[in-house]
């Protein structure tokens, strides 16, 4: 009986855990660890500022420190439309649903500065104006003014 009881138990959580989708997931990794989220919606292979956005920003060391220093939790929903780089059909379901909840003018790219509870902070439409370097610290600052009472 015990071991249906804990059969039962695992079943449940696996269940649980494979129907939350990534933002509620970084929704409790935020508030448990005290950071903010950043959620950019890209067309990866077809939106050249999206691109640039990626090269010039998110794939650098300066930004991946926000990550290792726990002040962000990153998503990407990402929308591509080359047949070769399409997504899993979950994954594009919840790329629709970020996109209807967040961005249903449909702006690319678009990236969102969210808190734990899924608030927007700040906002950037298209192309930031700013360098990686001023980017990284607008994202500091709004962290540290959230963070300190």
């Amino acid at each position: 009986m015990k071991t249906l009881l804990n059969t039962l138990v695992l079943t449940l959580l696996c269940y649980t855990a494979h129907a939350q989708n990534r933002l509620d997931v970084a929704k409790q990794q935020a508030l448990a660890q005290h950071e903010l989220i950043l959620l950019n919606f890209s067309g990866s292979d077809w939106c050249i500022p999206c691109i640039k956005l990626h090269k010039e920003i998110i794939d650098t060391e300066q930004f991946k420190q926000l990550l290792n220093e726990q002040i962000i939790v990153f998503l990407n929903a990402d929308f591509p439309r080359s047949k070769k780089n399409q997504l899993p059909e979950e994954l594009k379901k919840e790329n629709a649903n970020l996109a209807d909840q967040y961005n249903p003018t449909g702006i690319f790219p678009y990236t969102l500065l969210l808190d734990a509870n899924g608030k927007i902070l700040k906002s950037w439409a298209g192309l930031p104006r700013e360098d990686r370097s001023a980017f990284c610290e607008e994202i500091r600052t709004v962290y540290q003014q959230i963070t300190r009472p």
